[in-house]
């Protein structure tokens, strides 16, 4: 019997497996219940190109009172990681949800960074 993060890391598995046969740059994303934490990978798996997270000084400021885990402070670091990863030079990413449903907080911070102007 799989416990829930089991689960999860299981799910995460099997993206990462398709997105390593494409051989394209990764845009994971990692939430906890208090922060939300976003990483473009470079398709060999090795370096981070680019993160933001709702952990990051300038973040916490804008959010003021409110914490990291909800979808407006996903939109934020859905917005950073787009301009950091266009920065950066890159454009067309692969969306690695780790695992977690597309919903919520994961789809707030996906539909930030193709608003900003990122391809998945």
């Amino acid at each position: 019997m799989l416990n829930k993060k089991d689960q999860r890391l299981r799910r995460s598995r099997q993206t990462r497996g398709r997105i390593a046969q494409q051989n394209a740059v990764r845009l994971t994303v990692f939430r906890s219940n208090l922060h939300i934490y976003a990483s473009v990978i470079a398709s060999d798996g090795a370096s981070v190109l680019a993160s933001a997270s709702t952990a990051e000084k300038e973040v916490r400021e804008q959010l003021g009172k409110d914490k990291g885990g909800n979808a407006a402070a996903a939109v934020i670091v859905g917005k950073r990681i787009a301009e950091r990863a266009k920065a950066a030079g890159i454009e067309k990413v692969a969306f690695d949800r780790s695992g977690f449903a597309y919903h919520g907080r994961v789809k707030a911070l996906a539909e930030a960074a193709r608003e900003a102007g990122l391809q998945f």
